[in-house]
């Protein structure tokens, strides 16, 4: 789970910018990075960002992501979800408590170790496992004896490189008729450049005080949709929810449907 007063995470480098400074890379700076370099970046962040999350996250996943996100998940005791990006674990440990079965991964290992321990009264019903989601080997192998009946994402897509594997592969990994439902930072609205229809990315924070600046990986609607249409999704549910001004959304909430081609 990735949640914020712009609480995003993100896979990225790190490069020092002054105050309010925004460092803008290219497009063919998008996939220069390391993947070594993302996950020390994140395992060297991921105590500060369980410990901000807590067990019960902050205002702005409670009010503005969870809600929304689970009205078109609607998680049920009998699914078997992948929970994307799981962070700290606790969207997981809300669908545990519903009597829900999870496998939730993350790339970072600290964020995985810290996830299991944050979230260790729910050991039976929750799997936690160190995955890339940049990679469809690395996904695939997160495949068990029963297809996923759905697959969550929250507040993930914008700190990915590359989205393609993620949702190539979650297609394949969910059941026909199963749904993909993913929250991600509105590209219209909150993009701090003033590119709208060339993907780039940029430095910035995602919660005061964290050690590490993350990088945020920028697309258009066109393109996020576009991609789940190629793959095979039908999109059948959508929202954009608001937090500070109630007339700017932050996010918009996607549910995708498997369709068997």
């Amino acid at each position: 789970m990735r949640c914020c007063q712009r609480a995003y995470r993100g896979n990225c480098r790190y490069e020092p910018c002054g105050e309010g400074e925004k460092v803008i890379l290219q497009k063919e700076d998008i996939m220069q990075y390391s993947k070594e370099e993302s996950k020390a970046i994140w395992n060297q962040n991921a105590e500060f960002w369980d410990c901000a999350m807590g067990d019960e996250s902050n205002d702005f996943h409670r009010e503005v992501v969870r809600p929304k996100v689970t009205e078109l998940l609607r998680p049920d005791p009998t699914d078997y979800i992948l929970d994307i990006a799981c962070g700290n674990g606790n969207y997981s440990a809300y669908l545990a408590e519903k009597g829900v079965s999870v496998l939730a991964f993350d790339y970072s290992e600290k964020m995985v170790e810290l996830a299991k321990k944050r979230q260790k009264r729910y050991a039976d019903n929750i799997e936690f496992c160190v995955a890339d989601a940049t990679d469809e080997i690395s996904l695939m192998a997160l495949k068990r004896n029963k297809p996923f009946t759905k697959a969550v994402s929250n507040m993930a897509v914008m700190d990915i490189t590359d989205i393609k594997p993620l949702f190539t592969t979650v297609y394949k990994l969910i059941e026909d008729h199963g749904v993909f439902v993913f929250a991600t930072q509105h590209p219209c609205f909150v993009t701090l450049t003033e590119k709208y229809m060339t993907p780039h990315s940029y430095y910035d924070i995602a919660i005061e005080g964290q050690p590490q600046k993350q990088c945020y990986y920028h697309r258009s609607l066109q393109d996020i949709f576009n991609l789940c249409f190629d793959i095979g999704f039908v999109i059948d549910g959508f929202y954009e929810e608001c937090y500070f001004n109630k007339e700017m959304p932050d996010i918009i909430i996607v549910r995708a449907i498997k369709i068997e081609k």
